[in-house]
């Protein structure tokens, strides 16, 4: 069929593409046979807090990551992990992430990532839906899961040291220096493993596991339309459908070539797709950041390591376009950013390229579709303001936002639906979800589009009801249900805001009980114990009553119209 914006793809990019019937472990195997000596990952840190040190790190081969990868899945199978068990991963950027990733893959388990600034309470909520026996975890999180492993199904532990792929001399003055200060070091309980341990036991031979390309690969946890955090069940096909879009949309991209700065992080879909699997897909670099807000370990990555790819979200772009030591380095190494998450502000864009000479375009996806949907063409036409235009193989409609099923005509707003192999399966273990969500084989996102006569949508309302502050999903329920839990709380809901840095921040709007006090700063306080630094509300608003319809729903779109009606009048004054 063809659609309209097929004449708006850049020279080279196929409207549609043949997609192999493979696991998607095979990527990096693939890469490892073609270059084995070529460098799959670089990993270090900067050595800030000790004066005078700069950038150190070392890379990995991809000889020496597969070999790992199937040291890691031969434990995995001696541990008893059999095809289709859930494996969390409780890492950030690091190569542990990517061995853990592909050895449990190739185990024929399950992944269930796991975000590592989650309190106690998400992580209990992840593992015990998830149903995991088993994780890898960073041994500064070590503490966390020892509080809510009793309340889950975990057998088997096996914890990683963030130094263990450092270079000599960093590994050295880290164990110094920082280890036991930083919660690294610890005394793990009987029974558990120190990752390097176990994989130095194990043979580097490939496990004879019967991997399809239709099995679950990947739970990754979202919110979905509503409610509380679900798992998108992504089939090993989904996430190598979508590598190979991506692959086809940057044509010009080399082979062995290229580098990919990883500061976003991996357990989450976007970087999952957009940095580890497409750098393994081209036998590219990944460039490691841990931490996002090192900018110093950003800026000195790109000087040393020139890297062409930097997949990011605009509050990232708009930190490195604000930050004093910016003109300091060489960053005109950057070639192609696809900003995603949020929407990306026109002057971001434009400054971010200024400084790096780089093309940074918006693009659209969520975790349901592994996630990438659209995106503008790098080198073709970017319309800034927009989502850009769907991918190969990428079926975007638009349905009346009441009905649900009727397509609205070319520039109507109207709720955008998805086809395509990047599509997930469905919601795990929550079929009325699933139904609710896939209609006719349509992914239905909950967010509201128009477009235009060429094929590029753009994004202008939410029918979600989520809040995305920093590229990151916050699911208003869940600070809610925190909320209640203040014992001063009669009522309470969350919104999302406007936040200049961020995109969107939460503000809560509290009802006290009769005789009770509270201050909006105690509150916080109480949901800072209780969620990710990302999900605490930046404000509390104290209110005597809260909207409601007529059975007793808090009417929170209300909210929104009352915060967008003070903001509009606050412009007006000026």
């Amino acid at each position: 069929m063809e659609h309209v914006w097929f004449k708006n793809y850049e020279k080279g990019v196929p409207h549609t593409l043949d997609y192999p019937q493979a696991p998607l472990y095979k990527l990096l195997d693939n890469s490892a046979a073609e270059y084995p000596d070529r460098a799959a990952i670089v990993f270090g840190a900067v050595a800030h807090k000790l004066p005078g040190q700069p950038l150190m790190d070392a890379s990995l081969s991809y000889r020496d990551l597969r070999d790992a990868v199937n040291r890691f899945a031969n434990t995995l199978i001696k541990l008893g992990v059999k095809k289709g068990d859930r494996v969390a991963i409780y890492l950030p950027n690091c190569p542990q992430f990517a061995i853990a990733f592909y050895g449990a893959l190739k185990a024929g388990a399950v992944i269930a990532p796991v975000n590592p600034i989650y309190t106690p309470r998400e992580l209990e909520f992840i593992l015990q839906d998830s149903g995991a026996e088993t994780i890898v975890a960073l041994s500064q999180f070590y503490p966390k899961l020892q509080e809510v492993r009793g309340k889950t199904k975990i057998k088997n532990v096996l914890v990683a040291n963030i130094k263990e792929y450092f270079p000599m001399v960093l590994k050295t003055l880290f164990s110094l220096a920082m280890e036991k200060k930083e919660g690294h070091r610890q005394e793990l309980a009987a029974g558990d493993h120190w990752f390097q341990e176990v994989l130095k036991n194990e043979s580097a031979l490939a496990p004879n596991v019967d991997v399809k390309s239709d099995d679950d690969a990947v739970l990754l946890y979202t919110g979905g339309t509503t409610g509380l955090p679900k798992a998108a069940q992504l089939t090993h096909r989904n996430l190598l459908c979508n590598a190979i879009q991506l692959r086809a949309w940057i044509p010009w991209a080399k082979e062995a070539n290229e580098g990919f700065l990883t500061a976003l992080p991996m357990f989450h879909s976007y970087a999952m797709t957009t940095c580890l699997n497409e750098a393994m897909l081209l036998a590219g670099t990944l460039i490691l950041i841990p931490n996002p807000r090192d900018l110093d370990h950003v800026l000195k990555a790109i000087d040393k390591h020139k890297p062409s790819f930097f997949p990011g979200v605009p509050t990232l772009y708009t930190a490195i376009n604000n930050n004093p030591n910016v003109t300091k380095y060489d960053l005109k190494s950057i070639r192609a950013c696809i900003s995603g998450a949020a929407g990306l502000p026109v002057e971001v864009a434009k400054k971010f390229g200024e400084i790096t000479g780089g093309r940074l375009v918006e693009g659209y996806g969520l975790s349901e579709a592994s996630p990438v949907v659209t995106a503008n063409p790098v080198f073709g036409e970017n319309r800034i303001g927009t989502i850009g235009v769907p991918i190969p193989d990428t079926d975007v409609k638009l349905f009346d936002v009441e009905t649900g099923d009727k397509q609205v005509p070319i520039g109507t707003p109207g709720e955008l639906c998805v086809k395509g192999p990047q599509v997930m399966k469905g919601y795990w273990n929550k079929p009325d979800e699933t139904m609710k969500t896939i209609r006719d084989g349509w992914l239905h996102t909950g967010d509201v589009a128009v477009m235009d006569e060429d094929g590029y949508f753009r994004i202008v309302d939410r029918l979600k009801e989520m809040i995305i502050s920093g590229g990151y999903n916050i699911y208003p329920r869940e600070i809610e249900e925190v909320l209640y839990q203040h014992p001063a709380v009669l009522e309470a809901t969350a919104i999302g805001i406007p936040d200049e840095y961020r995109g969107e921040s939460a503000k809560a709007f509290v009802v006290l009980k009769q005789g009770q006090s509270a201050t909006s700063e105690e509150l916080i306080a109480f949901c800072k114990q209780n969620l990710a630094p990302y999900k605490v509300p930046r404000q509390v608003e104290f209110r005597d009553a809260l909207p409601k319809t007529m059975i007793g729903k808090i009417l929170r779109r209300e909210l929104v119209a009352e915060e967008k009606a003070k903001m509009a009048q606050g412009n007006g004054k000026k």
